[in-house]
């Protein structure tokens, strides 16, 4: 079954190496997009935090960016104001973000990319810090 999955991912997240091993898990090879060396487009990222149902604010990652110096915690800060720092330090916009024919989600914690997958799990799938997110017959954990 061929399906179009997108996952926009830093090779350095943990969290966004674990939604990328569980969709090929899933026997999907997806369209992996590393935005920090390649952002999306400033319309893109308008679509994807639409159709994803969040909003500026909610895509902005704090930890690890320059958000506390450029003051993005200040709430009166518009949307187009959000926008153009994720613009201008992509290292803002979090990850991992995955389009699907399903939808658009952010994907954290990991496993909420199974919501994505049109297929099922192949096999068992633990993340890198050892937690079991599938077991052996293809099936989340609850």
């Amino acid at each position: 079954m061929a399906v179009d999955i997108v996952i926009y991912h830093n090779p350095e997240c943990g969290t966004s190496r674990n939604t990328l091993a569980m969709i090929r898990n899933a026997g999907i090879e997806p369209h992996v997009v590393e935005y920090l060396k390649t952002p999306p487009a400033r319309a893109l990222l308008i679509e994807l935090i639409e159709r994803a149902g969040l909003t500026p604010r909610n895509l902005l990652r704090e930890k690890g960016t320059p958000y506390a110096e450029l003051g993005l915690d200040n709430t009166s800060l518009s949307d187009d104001a959000l926008l153009d720092a994720m613009m201008a330090h992509p290292i803002l916009i979090n990850r991992p973000l995955v389009v699907s024919p399903i939808g658009v989600k952010l994907c954290r914690p990991s496993e909420a990319v199974l919501d994505l997958l049109p297929t099922d799990q192949l096999g068992a799938f633990a993340k890198e810090d050892g937690e079991q997110v599938v077991d052996a017959s293809g099936q989340r954990v609850a």
